[in-house]
């Protein structure tokens, strides 16, 4: 029977979600030049429009409705016909509508992520068609085969909480292999990026961080104590993260950076997400202390080796947060917390959740490698992925927008 205070309580959820992706324009967009503020902040802004629409349209239905062959569903519930107010089969105490909503949170906020990687350079017409095909590649497929009715990566014994393989390894895999394609941005090899807007920087992690409570304990789509145990590895894990980014910039620097505790936060909230309603409150500590040293490995040693332009570490931070995440799942997952699980992790004894974990990880980089290399394809064909040498060079505010974040603002940027 539906339940009023789970009904409440995801629509709730589904609300602090949704101001993830306006959290997030202002964490890239404080990162950024002045020149691109809007342009990075808009690449995150129309996705709420963009993704709102397909998912009423077919998302949904490609995603949840029915099941063809483990690996997409089918175009039963197209413009969410037969999605209404009786129980959803996912969760039998909310509307089916309520889960629908809370799930088309999660379509809006991935693909945003990926826009991290390309700003300053990517034509703002080919990134709307990429993320427009992304969705129906890579995207639907994803969300099925691992939350979706028969879905192939859940038949395999892998578990993905609130979405590690489908929000962050793909969308920080993707933004790899997109800002590989696009090419470096201009004076990348001897210009430094600064962020042009730190108190930016802090309200988009701050937004990121209060959305992230629905967006893990809402997993648990009941108001119940799964969800306030999601909600406790969550917060536990990022303020974990924090503190060890906090502890890295002091044995580099001597001094704390706001934009260094800042990323720890996100770190943190990555690292949890696929095993936030499945691993020990303890787990949660250590999953937060080793992301940060892990991923900043990645932004400053990797990167530079191998010379990608990831412009803000959409792959370093969200691909590789999401892969360590996967597999910390996979090592201190306990079947007790939730029987999801159909094994306890590694630490435990056994090791096939473990195997499974790997598994699912390698298949969903294959996907996102893959799908994003045909989304770049059909997009070139139709407009450049790049912006030309005077458009970089002036700003994409002004030459794909039209306007300027600080018009009286003269210098040099």
């Amino acid at each position: 029977m539906i339940d009023s205070g789970s009904t409440g309580f995801m629509m709730l959820c589904a609300t602090y979600v949704f101001l993830m992706t306006p959290g997030l324009a202002f964490f890239y967009g404080g990162l950024v030049r002045r020149k691109n503020v809007l342009n990075t902040m808009m690449s995150s802004v129309c996705i709420m429009g963009l993704a709102s629409v397909l998912w009423v349209i077919c998302g949904y239905s490609l995603a949840f409705g029915g099941n063809t062959h483990g690996i997409i569903g089918t175009l039963q519930n197209v413009f969410l016909n037969g999605v209404g107010w009786d129980p959803c089969s996912y969760a039998d105490q909310i509307p089916a509508l309520v889960f629908a909503a809370f799930q088309m949170m999660f379509a809006i906020i991935t693909p945003a992520l990926i826009t991290g990687a390309v700003v300053g350079r990517m034509d703002f017409r080919a990134l709307f068609l990429f993320i427009l095909l992304w969705s129906f590649v890579v995207y639907y497929p994803l969300a099925h085969m691992v939350w979706g009715e028969g879905g192939f990566l859940a038949a395999i014994g892998s578990i993905d909480f609130a979405g590690g393989n489908v929000v962050h390894i793909s969308s920080g895999v993707s933004a790899l292999v997109l800002s590989i394609l696009l090419g470096k941005r201009t004076g990348a090899d001897h210009n430094s990026f600064l962020p042009h807007n730190i108190p930016f920087v802090v309200l988009g992690a701050s937004l990121l961080w209060f959305g992230w409570f629905g967006f893990n304990a809402g997993s648990a789509l009941a108001a119940d104590g799964l969800a306030a145990h999601a909600f406790m590895t969550t917060n536990t894990s990022a303020a974990t993260a924090m503190l060890s980014w906090m502890l890295i910039d002091m044995i580099r620097d001597g001094k704390p950076s706001v934009v260094g505790a800042c990323t720890g936060a996100v770190l943190g909230l990555v690292a949890i997400t696929p095993g936030a309603g499945f691993v020990p409150l303890w787990a949660a500590f250590i999953i937060g202390a080793l992301v940060s040293p892990i991923c900043y490995f990645a932004v400053s040693v990797i990167k530079v080796k191998f010379g990608y332009d990831d412009a803000l570490d959409a792959f370093g931070c969200h691909g590789v947060g999401g892969i360590w995440g996967g597999i910390a799942t996979g090592i201190f997952a306990k079947s007790s917390i939730n029987s999801v699980a159909q094994w306890d992790g590694l630490i435990f004894g056994d090791y096939r959740l473990f195997a499974a974990q790997v598994l699912s990880i390698v298949i969903t980089i294959a996907i996102a490698v893959v799908g994003t290399l045909i989304c770049a394809f059909i997009v070139k064909q139709i407009v450049p992925l790049r912006v030309d040498e005077r458009a970089e060079r002036f700003g994409l505010d002004e030459t794909m927008h039209g306007e300027r974040a600080y018009p009286t603002f003269t210098g040099l940027d």
